[in-house]
């Protein structure tokens, strides 16, 4: 087998069904899951009509290219989304339809590093999504963590890294509004990683699949493609951004997502996943075409999370520091103790799930900085999502008596 598959750390999932194993909460408690970001909220209409009305195109073998209509939406979205000119994205040498964003940068890290002299470096940040290490481990590289934490407002320091580390560096993974601290990297930032990526010639991967849940209305995340072009690189050069429907319409199961940045790299990840056999099903791209042309059920997503940080904040803040993140659905706090005791004891009492910080970080130059922390999802309904939170307050009082 891969020797590589022994450097793999358990999934945070399967670490937390151990911690929480053999406990049984009160039975007169409903279980309210708040661990995993797996939007809960009714699937626009449209998405479900168009698998009903083309089951019967599952007779056959989708191209991994994609249809040419879910190339075309995938790039007008992005497009209206950026304020970029109508025309600006090819879809035809830009963009590809992937089976949702961890699929996709996966394959994308397994595509793009050359760990043939053995120094290959993919660095992301720390706390992370769990598939950037173990995509960069089984690609034959080493992770090389940026710490995100208060005291850098959980932005990573690209300028305390050494110029040594950038020129092993083969991808940059960024993730905004970020898992799990909710931070949106200004396009400032975006600029100085462009400036490093041109100057030592690495990728730097965008990792966007929360870009439509923000808490500002008026003020919607940057993107990198829009940074990128502003910035005059005509080809988005050295620039890949991952875009999933999963958390932006609430279809995690749908598995659908794109791919979209400079046409020279898109061009060899095609023919990379020509051999990886991952083409998505017909039905399901022409029901996320719809998706992709409508904005107004993923706005009325986004009012659904405003309204659940309002009222969650509103009766956590007298006992936790929660603090309100720019974008996400995550309240990312610390809670004043170990984390595993935290949630093993919040789960045991009140029967509410959440995810220790510690799981989603791993040890830098300061320790752990998810440690004492926990990830709270807000993904139930609004009136679950009050019930939990007056469930963790109630449990937080008890421990303070």
């Amino acid at each position: 087998m891969n020797p590589r598959l022994e450097r793999l750390h358990a999934y945070p999932f399967e670490r937390l069904a151990r911690l929480n194993a053999g406990v049984t909460p009160p039975a007169r408690l409903e279980r309210i899951a708040m661990s995993i970001g797996e939007p809960r909220h009714a699937p626009p209409p449209m998405v479900l009509e168009a698998l009903r009305a083309n089951a019967h195109r599952l007779d056959t073998y989708p191209t991994t290219a994609g249809l040419a209509e879910l190339r075309a939406a995938c790039a007008a979205w992005l497009e209206r989304r950026n304020g970029l000119p109508a025309g600006r994205i090819d879809p035809d040498s830009m963009v590809l339809p992937v089976n949702g964003t961890r699929e996709a940068l996966f394959a994308f890290v397994q595509a793009a590093v050359d760990a043939g002299g053995g120094e290959a470096l993919v660095a992301m940040p720390n706390p992370f999504y769990q598939i950037y290490e173990g995509a960069a481990l089984l690609a034959g590289a080493r992770p090389y963590l940026l710490d995100t934490t208060p005291a850098n407002g959980y932005t990573p320091e690209l300028e305390a890294v050494p110029d040594s580390v950038w020129r092993r560096c083969q991808v940059l993974i960024l993730c905004s509004p970020g898992n799990p601290t909710g931070k949106v990297l200004e396009r400032a930032f975006l600029e100085r990683a462009l400036r490093l990526a041109e100057r030592h010639d690495f990728i730097v991967a965008a990792d966007e699949c929360y870009a439509d849940i923000y808490l500002e209305e008026r003020n919607p995340p940057p993107g990198l493609l829009a940074t990128a072009a502003a910035a005059g690189r005509e080809r988005f050069e050295r620039c890949i951004v991952f875009h999933s429907l999963s958390k932006r319409s609430s279809v995690p199961g749908l598995r659908s997502g794109f791919v979209c940045g400079d046409s020279a790299i898109m061009a060899r990840f095609l023919l990379y996943r020509t051999y990886h056999g991952c083409a998505m099903p017909v039905p399901t791209q022409l029901a996320s075409i719809g998706a992709w042309r409508d904005d107004a059920h993923a706005a009325e997503n986004r009012r659904l999370y405003q309204e659940k940080f309002a009222r969650v904040m509103q009766i956590l803040s007298p006992v936790l520091p929660v603090e309100k993140p720019d974008g996400a659905f995550y309240l990312w706090t610390a809670v004043g103790e170990d984390d595993e005791r935290f949630t093993r004891e919040l789960y045991a009492t009140e029967a509410v799930l959440v995810l220790p910080g510690s799981y989603l970080a791993r040890e830098g130059a300061h320790g752990n900085p998810g440690a004492g922390r926990v990830r709270i999802s807000l993904v139930p309904d609004v009136a679950q999502c009050v019930e939990a939170a007056q469930r963790i307050r109630r449990y937080v009082e008890s421990r303070e008596k």
